[in-house]
């Protein structure tokens, strides 16, 4: 028994060092192996850094970055102005990892028959903007001055705009805010097309309760406040309003003074989408245009990661098709926010969604070319 055991093992040695042989010498190892396409395969893959699309990493805070680009991504990582469930935070990271399926080499829309990654403009991923958790006064500053800093670049490609315009990965919608602010110094005042269950005019003291200037500025108040300071014209427009009101003759009259009509979510099943896209151009007109759009616009079956989801929303479907309706605009900046990764679910529907919607905004601002400023 023991020799035949021996016998077994000698075999085996045998055997394993054949197809050891034969393995050695028909597969090249990466160093004998040509090195054709191989820079092109990593340019292609999620791996490496997470950038929004994969698109290149600019140090924009930076004065030693001479590197020109025509749009950035900035991340604002805030969520201390949410009066919901937390984590918006984390949205900028969870937008990005929804874009990694996203390469620019294999990004023709079949709808809008334009790749926005080989439009002749620059787009930049500037990372994530440092917004202290501690403070949300200091924490919107910072990030007005990120969007400052951004301004005063020279693009890459001035036909498209004398500056480099901005596209915001959030956060809650406070972080709105800084960059309606940043935007009208450089582009006056502006209307507002807010996609959104809520409408975020809420006066201060209905949503702030009043108990300082501080509380004042959050998430549902933000444009009430864009009011206030002279950012934003009376030709403004929410889409996809649902959300109960707690004083709905205050609210909507309040609403009306800080320049806003809306169109409710049901108004689409009405009207269809053309309606909806027909009514938001008439009520911007030829104005420069800022475009928010609250992840929570869409349903929750379809984006679940938010702070205040609110069901009878739209589909996915249905608001890129909105969205790609709206070429023609003067969009001089726009946002994603409200998107909590914690609350999405295995297949990460609402990071996916998202990163979906940032790709129809850039079609937006590269359809639209502003060869001046206001």
């Amino acid at each position: 028994m023991h020799t035949q055991l021996n016998q077994l093992a000698l075999l085996l040695w045998a055997n394993f060092g054949l197809v050891a042989a034969t393995h050695s010498k028909s597969q090249l190892t990466l160093d004998d192996s040509p090195l054709s396409g191989f820079q092109t395969q990593f340019d292609r893959s999620p791996w490496g850094l997470s950038t929004y699309a994969n698109v290149p990493y600019f140090s924009c805070w930076s004065e030693r970055e001479d590197r020109t680009y025509d749009i950035a991504i900035l991340g604002a990582p805030f969520d201390t102005g949410t009066t919901g469930r937390p984590g918006a935070r984390f949205g900028p990271r969870g937008i990005r990892t929804g874009s990694s399926r996203i390469y620019a080499r294999a990004a023709w829309n079949v709808y809008t028959g334009v790749n926005v990654f080989k439009s002749g403009a620059v787009i930049a991923d500037c990372g994530d903007v440092y917004m202290t958790f501690l403070d949300n006064t200091i924490a919107l500053k910072q990030l007005e001055q990120a969007h400052k800093l951004v301004a005063a670049r020279q693009p890459s490609n001035n036909s498209l705009s004398p500056v480099p315009r901005v596209i915001v990965l959030g956060g809650d919608h406070t972080t709105t805010l800084p960059a309606l602010r940043a935007a009208h110094k450089k582009w006056g005042k502006l209307s507002v097309i807010h996609f959104d269950a809520h409408i975020d005019t809420w006066e201060p003291n209905a949503i702030g309760t009043g108990i300082s200037d501080y509380a004042s500025v959050n998430h549902g108040t933000f444009l009430h406040i864009a009011h206030e300071e002279g950012l934003i014209t009376n030709t403004s427009i929410h889409a996809g309003i649902r959300a109960p009101l707690a004083h709905p003759v205050k609210d909507i009259e309040n609403d009306q003074r800080c320049g806003f009509e809306f169109i409710t979510a049901r108004d689409l099943d009405r009207i269809g989408v053309s309606g909806v896209v027909e009514q938001l151009k008439s009520r911007v007109g030829d104005s420069n245009v800022y475009i928010s759009v609250d992840i929570d616009v869409l349903d929750p079956a379809f984006a679940p990661a938010t702070g205040t989801a609110e069901p009878g929303g739209w589909t996915t479907r249905e608001l890129l098709a909105i969205l790609d309706g709206l070429a023609g605009l003067k969009v001089v900046g726009a946002d994603v926010v409200e998107v909590a990764p914690a609350y999405d679910n295995v297949g990460e529907t609402t990071g996916v969604a998202a990163a979906e919607i940032v790709q129809s905004l850039l079609y937006l601002m590269l359809e639209s070319p502003l060869g001046h400023s206001e």
